[in-house]
C-alpha cells in the first residue's frame, strides 16, 4: 500500500492562479507558513491568468485622471447595483462590490503597481449597457504586458520572497477532498497525479482559489440559464481545463453555500484555435463593430442589431434564444485589417511583449498578420468575392443549407445602402453606435468610419462562424469580507476560505447577473488580500 504524503502549514492554499498566488504572496507578507498546492505543471504556474488579455476595471487611477475622466466611489457603485440587478438575498455579494467601488484604488491599483506593473495610457470604455445603462464612464485599465506580465512579476515576488523558505509549492497534486476534525476544516487530501500518491496537506486555514465550473461543460449545461432553453450543442471551453467545479461540491459536503452558478459570463464570439491546447479549447473574437451580425441562416438578428462593448449578456443571450444556437459575422478584408481583436496575451503580442512600436503599427494599421493567420488557418473563417459564392461556403462549413444567398444580399444591401446614403440619413441603430464609437479617443483609431460590406475595393468577404465560448463563473463559493465559507445560516465554515473564481469573485457572486467587464483579475486580487489578512489575524482594512 502506497504511503501518504503529509504536509503542514498554517495556511494550505489550493490552486495556482492569481487569486491563489495572492493569496499565498499575501501570507508570506504576514509571516506565515504556506503550502500552494497545484493541479498543473511548473510551467503552467498561473493558471488562466498566464494567457488572459489583463483588463481592470479601475477608479480614481492617474490614467483616468490623464483621460481627463472625472470618476467617482458612488458612481461605480450606482453603475454597479443597477447593472448586476441584485436580490434583496445577495447581502454578501453586495459588501463585495460595495468594498470594490470604494477599495480598487489602494487595494488593488496601488499594489499592482508597487508589484512593477503599469497600464496602458488609454482607459478604455467597455460595458457601456444597452437597455440597462453599464458603465458610465470608460474604467478598463489595460495591463502592460498583459496577463502575461502580471503573472511572471507575481511569481517572481512569490519564490524571492524574503520569507521564501516558509512557502512550498507543490505542482501535479490533485485535491479531491476537503478534511475536518469535526469543528473545523483543517486538511485536504488528494493524489500526486505523475505518481498516483496519495497525499494530505494541513493548516490552520484552508484556501480554495481553483476557479469555476467553466472547464467542465457538463457542468455548465446542468447550470444553464433556464430562460435560455437548452444550451447549445457546441460550445467552447474559454477558461482553465481544470475549473470544474469538483471543490465546490467539497465545499458544500463541507458545510459551505454555492450560489448562482446560473449566472454566468460567456462570450458569443468562440472560434476554434489553429492550434488547440486542450480538448475543447476555443478563442474568443472581440466583436467587430462594424461587421453584420447574423443568425445561423445568415438573416440579420434584431430587430436590435447586435453590437459588441454594450452587453455582453445579451449578445449571449440573443443568440441562445435562435433555433440553432451559433451565429455569424460578416464583414470584409478593410474591417478585419482595422477592427480584429482576439482576446488574450497570445493573440495581442505588442502589448504582451511591452512592444511601443509594434503597438503603434496594430493601431495604426492593424493586426494584418493575425487576420491572415485566421482565414489561413481558422476552421471557422470563410471568404469569398461575392455574397453568393460566401454563402455557398458559409453552407459547406455547417455541412447545411441553412443561409439563403438572396436573405445574406438582401440584409447586407439594405445595411451598405443607408451608408451610401450619407451619415446624415442613418437610421441603422448599429450606424448610430459607430458614430457614438468614433466619437471617443480609446475607440476612434480601431473603429471604421461607416464602411460598406460589399465593396470591390474592401474584398475579400469574410464569414466567421461564432459558437459560445464559457469563459467566467459569475457565481460560487459563498463568502463574507473576510473571504470566509458561509454556510447557509450565515455563519462561516471555520478554517475554510475561498478567493477569486471558486467565490464568484467574492460572496459567491459580486457581479450579480451580468458583470460591468474587468472584474475578473482584479477580485483575485482583493478577495486573495482579504483572506489572507484575515487568517493572518490582520483585520479587515482599505489601504
Amino acid at each position: 500500500m502506497t504511503s501518504e504524503k503529509k504536509y503542514q502549514a498554517d495556511a494550505v492554499v489550493i490552486g495556482g492562479g492569481i487569486a491563489g498566488i495572492t493569496t499565498a504572496l499575501e501570507l508570506l507578507e504576514y509571516n506565515k507558513s504556506v503550502i500552494l498546492l497545484d493541479r498543473d505543471s511548473r510551467e503552467k504556474f498561473g493558471g488562466q491568468a498566464i494567457t488572459a488579455f489583463g483588463g481592470m476595471l479601475l477608479i480614481k487611477t492617474p490614467e483616468q485622471k490623464r483621460c481627463k475622466i472625472a470618476d467617482s466611489a458612488d458612481l461605480f457603485l450606482s453603475d454597479w447595483m443597477r447593472y448586476s440587478e441584485f436580490s434583496k438575498s445577495d447581502v454578501f455579494p453586495r459588501k463585495w462590490a460595495e468594498l470594490y467601488c470604494h477599495a480598487c484604488l489602494p487595494e488593488i491599483y496601488n499594489w499592482v503597481r508597487e508589484k512593477g506593473i503599469r497600464f496602458l495610457p488609454q482607459v478604455m470604455w467597455v460595458e457601456r449597457g444597452l437597455y440597462t445603462p453599464g458603465n458610465t464612464l470608460p474604467r478598463y485599465h489595460v495591463i502592460w504586458g498583459t496577463g502575461y506580465e502580471l503573472t511572471r512579476r507575481l511569481i517572481d515576488r512569490l519564490i524571492h520572497h524574503p520569507n521564501k523558505d516558509r512557502l512550498q509549492l507543490c505542482f501535479g497534486h490533485h485535491v479531491r477532498h476537503l478534511d475536518d476534525s469535526g469543528s473545523r476544516v483543517n486538511a485536504c487530501s488528494g493524489v500526486i497525479e505523475a505518481t498516483g500518491e496519495p497525499f494530505r496537506a494541513s493548516g490552520d486555514a484552508i484556501v480554495i482559489a481553483t476557479g469555476g465550473i467553466g472547464g467542465d461543460l457538463d457542468r455548465v449545461r446542468k447550470n444553464w440559464p433556464p430562460e435560455l432553453g437548452d444550451p447549445p450543442k457546441n460550445m467552447f471551453i474559454g477558461t482553465h481545463p481544470f475549473c470544474n467545479g469538483e471543490l465546490h461540491d467539497q465545499t458544500e459536503k463541507a458545510g459551505g453555500m454555492v450560489t448562482h452558478l446560473q449566472h454566468l459570463w460567456n462570450y458569443p464570439g468562440g472560434i476554434t484555435p489553429p492550434h488547440p491546447k486542450f480538448a475543447g479549447h476555443g478563442l474568443s473574437v472581440i466583436p467587430f463593430r462594424s461587421a453584420l451580425w447574423m443568425d445561423y441562416q445568415g438573416r440579420r438578428i434584431g430587430p436590435q442589431p447586435l453590437v459588441g462593448y454594450y452587453d455582453n449578456r445579451f449578445l449571449w443571450h440573443q443568440i441562445c434564444k435562435q433555433q440553432k444556437k451559433y451565429s455569424w459575422l460578416i464583414l470584409n478584408r478593410k474591417i478585419g485589417l482595422k477592427e480584429l481583436a482576439i482576446s488574450g496575451a497570445e493573440h495581442n503580442p505588442a502589448i504582451r511583449d511591452r512592444d511601443i512600436v509594434g503597438l503603434i503599427k496594430t493601431i495604426l494599421f492593424g493586426q494584418k498578420d493575425l487576420l491572415e493567420e485566421m482565414t489561413r488557418d481558422c476552421p471557422d473563417f470563410v471568404t469569398a468575392d461575392s455574397v453568393k459564392e460566401l454563402a455557398a461556403r458559409m453552407n459547406t462549413l455547417t455541412g447545411s443549407e441553412d443561409v439563403d444567398p438572396e436573405a445574406l444580399s438582401r440584409d447586407i444591401a439594405e445595411y451598405d445602402d443607408q451608408i451610401e446614403r450619407g451619415p446624415a440619413f442613418h437610421a441603422d441603430d448599429q450606424l448610430r453606435r459607430i458614430a457614438q464609437f468614433r466619437n471617443f479617443r480609446g475607440d476612434k483609431l480601431r473603429t471604421c468610419k461607416f464602411q460598406k460590406i460589399v465593396d470591390p475595393k474592401a474584398l475579400p468577404l469574410i464569414a466567421i462562424r461564432l459558437h459560445i465560448l464559457i469563459r467566467k463563473s459569475l457565481g460560487g463559493i459563498q463568502t463574507d469580507l473576510e473571504s470566509r465559507v458561509m454556510n447557509p445560516q450565515g455563519e462561516p465554515v471555520s478554517g475554510l476560505y475561498a478567493v477569486g473564481e471558486a467565490a464568484g469573485f467574492g460572496g459567491g457572486g459580486s457581479s450579480g447577473r451580468r458583470s460591468l467587464e474587468g472584474l475578473f483579475i482584479s477580485n483575485c486580487i482583493l478577495t486573495g488580500r482579504m483572506a489572507a489578512r484575515s487568517i493572518a489575524g490582520a483585520g479587515i482594512h482599505q489601504g
